[in-house]
């Protein structure tokens, strides 16, 4: 009785610190829209790329006690911070004003235009800037283009297209970009892998 009483109250309080979390967050994405955006966008891409070291490392049955390359986790924070969170909000609210919901195939129309248009130069935008975060020359990022740009972008639309569809359609606006950043933990795991 005692082990199941415990697990009940113990299941309340992680209810209660989620729900207190939720409401938090939902309060700072009221007053601090952007900031708050590119806090969270920070923080779940250098996850990402924390998990995409631990997964490499795991693979090639590396030990896991070795030190992490600290540099990784900060370059996708930054990207993160100061490029996904910002140019997400934005982005979305752009397609919310110039496509809003009551036009003839809203979705499909605003799907189509992140999946043609917004995807290709946000991706080239990520190699542009961690080429710059890691100090290479303009060669190295030629090279980089030529040799993982079309993959990935073949990727990203297998990957974001119904993620996107979902997001686009069926997400409240103030959602859209934390679903994204979810997203984005499989997805940034995905472009550590290519970077190396």
């Amino acid at each position: 009785m005692a082990p199941a009483a415990s697990r009940l109250r113990a299941g309340a309080g992680l209810r209660a610190l989620l729900q207190r979390a939720l409401a938090q967050y939902l309060r700072l994405l009221r007053l601090y829209p952007v900031l708050t955006k590119a806090a969270t966008s920070g923080i779940l891409s250098a996850l990402g790329n924390f998990l995409a070291q631990m997964i490499k490392k795991k693979r090639e049955k590396e030990n896991c006690s070795q030190k992490l390359d600290v540099s990784g986790p900060l370059r996708y924070a930054i990207y993160g911070f100061f490029f996904t969170g910002p140019l997400n909000h934005f982005f979305y609210l752009f397609m919310e004003h110039w496509i809003p919901p009551e036009v003839p195939l809203a979705g499909v129309k605003r799907l189509l235009l992140d999946r043609l248009f917004f995807a290709p130069a946000f991706l080239l935008l990520f190699f542009l800037i961690m080429n710059f975060l890691e100090g290479r020359d303009t060669a190295a990022f030629a090279v980089q283009i030529r040799r993982s740009f079309w993959p990935a972008l073949c990727m990203n639309w297998r990957v974001w297209t119904p993620a996107q569809f979902i997001n686009i359609n069926y997400v409240p606006l103030q959602f859209r970009v934390l679903f994204a950043n979810l997203v984005s933990l499989f997805w940034y795991i995905y472009l550590a892998s290519l970077g190396k």
